[in-house]
């Protein structure tokens, strides 16, 4: 049950055979969206995926009693879910005789919900990861059999670890998938104080305020690319950023005025430090590195960019 690309590295593992022999009977995946500029109607990757592959494709709006029943009847050992965007019932967990697992993209308990990866980022962590968890009715809380830890970088963007999670699932289905359908695995029971929790991510979350130190911008910029994007208006059009760094050396100048473009991006003065925007993006057009932004687009020296509220992006258990 995935409907989100990252998912696909682990599905070719499995039914490549690199899991133990193990057949995937059934792909269940979000219904066709609009997608693209154009906003045509058209299959996710994972769809696409099964469909070439020949295995069987169901996509409910809502996963209901006939699709459990449905599930029962294929006698399915056990269901897999990653990035699956749909709600599963108390029936359904307890379908399958060796259960529902869920490789969740943070080292739970830390950042259950809707948007660990942006958040892992975008809170300035240095490592993440993927975790094997039981599913259990309430979100993210089930018990952990194993986790596959990744790097980041200071320079990475929510994309770049996107894109290494979904690799970082392929050993730890295969360290773990054989265990679970033989009935031997081990989950251990999350540590209840230790968890914290992010929320589905909005456009509003792409507002800036300068008077945070840079280092918080930085990463916040880096955490939300793609989705919902950083950005900032200027003279009627809004900018999007693409990729940020920082130092903690202060500069003249108020917060959010432009002191302009050097090595290492457009400077920018903050509350603390000074961001450096590395990657922007005007409307209509590419998203491009300061430079060749710059050379197409007028951001005097001395302009000061509006600052907006940040929301807070994590909560801690309560």
């Amino acid at each position: 049950m995935g409907s989100d690309p990252i998912a696909l590295p682990m599905l070719e593992a499995i039914r490549n055979g690199r899991c133990g022999p193990v057949e995937v009977i059934a792909v269940y995946t979000q219904p066709d969206r609009p997608r693209g500029r154009g906003k045509r109607i058209a299959a996710n990757e994972i769809k696409q995926w099964a469909l070439e592959k020949g295995i069987p494709v169901f996509q409910p709006e809502r996963v209901r009693k006939r699709d459990r029943l449905d599930i029962e009847a294929m006698e399915a050992d056990a269901i897999v879910v990653m990035a699956f965007g749909h709600m599963l019932s108390q029936a359904l967990i307890d379908t399958p005789a060796k259960g529902i697992w869920n490789l969740h993209t943070s080292l739970l308990p830390k950042y259950r919900g809707a948007s660990p990866i942006q958040c892992a980022v975008a809170s300035g962590e240095r490592e993440t990861g993927v975790s094997l968890m039981k599913v259990v009715l309430e979100m993210d809380a089930g018990p952990v059999l194993d986790v596959e830890r990744v790097n980041i970088g200071r320079l990475d963007t929510a994309l770049d670890i996107d894109h290494t999670l979904g690799q970082a699932c392929v050993p730890l289905v295969e360290r773990n998938l054989m265990s679970i359908l033989e009935g031997t695995a081990n989950a251990v029971a999350q540590d209840e104080s230790l968890a914290s929790h992010v929320r589905k991510l909005t456009k509003a979350d792409g507002e800036l305020d300068f008077s945070a130190p840079a280092q918080a911008l930085a990463q916040r910029i880096n955490g939300l690319f793609p989705w919902p994007g950083s950005r900032f208006v200027w003279n009627g059009a809004s900018i999007k950023l693409g990729l940020a760094d920082y130092d903690e050396n202060p500069r003249e100048g108020v917060a959010g005025e432009v002191i302009g473009l050097e090595e290492r991006g457009l400077a920018v003065a903050c509350g603390s430090g000074t961001l450096f925007l590395k990657r922007m993006q005007r409307p209509g057009g590419k998203m491009l590195d300061a430079e060749s932004f710059l050379r197409g687009f007028d951001l005097p020296k001395g302009s000061v960019l509006e600052s907006h509220p940040m929301s807070p992006l994590v909560e801690a258990s309560q």
